[in-house]
């Protein structure tokens, strides 16, 4: 195997991991529905489940632990924020040569997620499909 071939196989792997890391992250943080709990009104709801505990019946306590649990998870996800911002750069450098390559679409594209801007950044237009 030739050096340059080595190295086409290696920025093919490296675009590969920049276009999976943005479109994870992107998966992981996508709005959910309803109200945006505060770390505070998380905080309210684990002492207001810390209460009931003591005197909730076996079933009720299984529920209330599971959901404080849930909750916990969700107060040290909030502690561990991606930066969104240096990801997108490295998905704008790699989308398009991955896209072509791959033969990735840019409705494919939209439909993982990825916002118009930010597929405009990389170069990747909407006619090209």
């Amino acid at each position: 195997m030739s050096d340059s071939h080595k190295a086409a196989l290696a920025e093919g792997r490296e675009q590969g991991r920049a276009v999976r890391r943005y479109l994870e992250a992107l998966e992981a943080h996508r709005p959910k529905r309803g109200r945006k709990r505060t770390p505070e009104s998380v905080q309210r709801r684990l002492a207001a489940i810390d209460e009931k505990l003591n005197e909730a019946d076996a079933l009720t306590r299984l529920h209330l632990s599971q959901e404080r649990m849930n909750l916990q998870a969700e107060l040290s996800s909030t502690d561990n924020a991606v930066d969104l911002g240096a990801l997108e750069g490295e998905f704008v450098a790699s989308a398009k040569p991955y896209g072509e390559r791959k033969g990735i679409t840019y409705a494919a594209w939209r439909q993982a997620g990825v916002d118009p801007a930010v597929l405009r950044k990389a170069g990747i237009k909407r006619g090209a499909e």
